[in-house]
C-alpha cells in the first residue's frame, strides 16, 4: 500500500502543481508593463492638457478664420449687414476684369507689386551677401558690427518708418546732404515720397534696408559652416579673394539664397505696412500695392468697403504666393 507524498516533497518535485498556463499580465513583468502603460498614458494626457489652449486658439483663430474668409470671398458683405449676399465667383471677376471701378486699380497695384517683387529680393541679395562676407572676414569687433547691422530689424517698425518719412521730406536729411555735397540738382523739392517718379524706388530702398539684416545673418550663418579646408584648397589652386567667393562660397550658400529670395518675394507680395504708414499709396496711387489695395477694399469708406472683395483679393495673393513657393522649391531641388 502506497502513501501520498509529503507536501514538501511534492513541492520540490513539482507534484500537484497545475500545468495550465497563467493568464497574461499576472506576473511581475505584466504588472510592471501595466504600470509603465498607465504612466505613459498620464504623461500623454498631461501633455495634451498643456497644448490644448494653443490647439484651441489655432482652431479658432487659424482654421476657422481661414475657412470664414474663404467663404466670404464668394459673397458680398460690408461687415454690418446681418446676412451675406452670395455672388459666387463674381468677386474674382470684378477684381480681374468685370468691374471698371476695381479692376483698373487692381491691375495698377499689381504692376507696382511686380516691380517690388523683382527689385527687393535682387537688391537684398546683392547687398546682404557681400556684407556677410566682409563681416565674416572681420577679425575684430565682429559681434559689435553684427549687432549694429541687425539694429534695423529689431527697431520698432512704426518708429523707423516715421524716421524715414522725416529724412525724405523736402527739408529732410537726404536733400540737405545732396546740397552740401554740391549735388543739389538731385534734390527733390516735393520730397522723395512726394515725387511720383521717385516715390516707388524710394519705398523699394526702404524695404530693402529693412530686409538686409535678416538676410545678412542667414548668409553669415551659412558662411561660418563652410569647411575652411575648401577655401584653403581654392587658395592653393590660385584662386584669389573674388574668385574664391564667386566660384566656391556662392554655390555653397545657394540654398540660403533661395530662402532669402522666397521670404522677400512673400513679403513683397503680401506686405503693405511700410506703404501704409509712409505713403498710404500716394502720391496719386503711385505706391499702391496689392496688399494695401486689399486693406482699402476692406476698411476704407471712400471705396464702398466690401469684405467679400477684400477676401477674394487676399486669396488671389495667397494663390500667387503658393505658386512662387512651389517654383522656388522645384528650382532648389533641381540644383541640389
Amino acid at each position: 500500500m502506497t502513501t501520498a507524498p509529503r507536501p514538501a516533497v511534492a513541492e520540490a518535485t513539482g507534484a500537484g502543481r497545475s500545468t495550465a498556463p497563467r493568464p497574461p499580465g499576472t506576473g511581475l513583468l505584466g504588472r510592471a508593463t501595466r504600470r509603465t502603460g498607465r504612466r505613459r498614458g498620464y504623461e500623454a494626457l498631461s501633455g495634451w492638457l498643456f497644448v490644448l489652449p494653443a490647439v484651441a486658439l489655432f482652431l479658432v483663430m487659424g482654421l476657422y478664420t481661414v475657412g470664414y474668409g474663404f467663404l466670404l470671398s464668394f459673397a458680398r458683405w460690408n461687415g454690418f449687414a446681418p446676412h451675406w449676399d452670395w455672388v459666387g465667383v463674381q468677386n474674382y471677376k470684378d477684381l480681374l476684369w468685370a468691374n471698371p471701378a476695381y479692376a483698373p486699380r487692381v491691375r495698377h497695384a499689381a504692376t507696382h507689386t511686380l516691380y517690388v517683387m523683382i527689385a527687393v529680393p535682387l537688391l537684398t541679395v546683392l547687398v546682404s551677401f557681400p556684407l556677410a562676407v566682409l563681416l565674416n572676414s572681420a577679425r575684430r569687433m565682429q559681434t559689435l558690427l553684427r549687432s549694429v547691422y541687425f539694429v534695423p530689424y529689431v527697431t520698432s517698425g512704426i518708429a523707423v518708418f516715421f524716421a524715414w518719412q522725416y529724412i525724405l521730406q523736402p527739408d529732410g536729411a537726404v536733400n540737405a546732404a545732396l546740397k552740401t555735397l554740391g549735388m543739389g540738382s538731385l534734390a527733390q523739392p516735393q520730397g522723395w515720397l512726394g515725387n511720383p517718379h521717385t516715390a516707388l524706388p524710394t519705398m523699394i530702398v526702404v524695404t530693402v534696408w529693412g530686409a538686409v539684416p535678416v538676410a545678412m545673418l542667414m548668409y553669415l550663418t551659412g558662411l561660418q559652416t563652410i569647411d575652411r579646408s575648401v577655401l584653403e584648397a581654392a587658395e592653393l589652386d590660385g584662386a584669389g579673394w573674388w574668385r574664391a567667393n564667386a566660384s566656391v562660397v556662392w554655390p555653397l550658400v545657394r540654398p540660403i539664397t533661395a530662402i532669402v529670395v522666397l521670404l522677400n518675394l512673400r513679403d513683397s507680395l503680401q506686405g503693405f505696412q511700410t506703404f501704409l504708414v509712409m505713403t498710404n499709396g500716394g502720391p496719386g496711387d503711385h505706391t499702391n500695392v496689392l496688399g494695401l489695395e486689399a486693406y482699402r477694399l476692406a476698411f476704407l469708406k471712400d471705396l464702398a468697403p466690401t469684405l467679400g472683395l477684400a477676401s477674394a483679393l487676399g486669396w488671389l495673393l495667397f494663390a500667387a504666393a503658393l505658386v512662387l513657393a512651389l517654383i522656388n522649391l522645384r528650382v532648389l531641388r533641381s540644383r541640389t
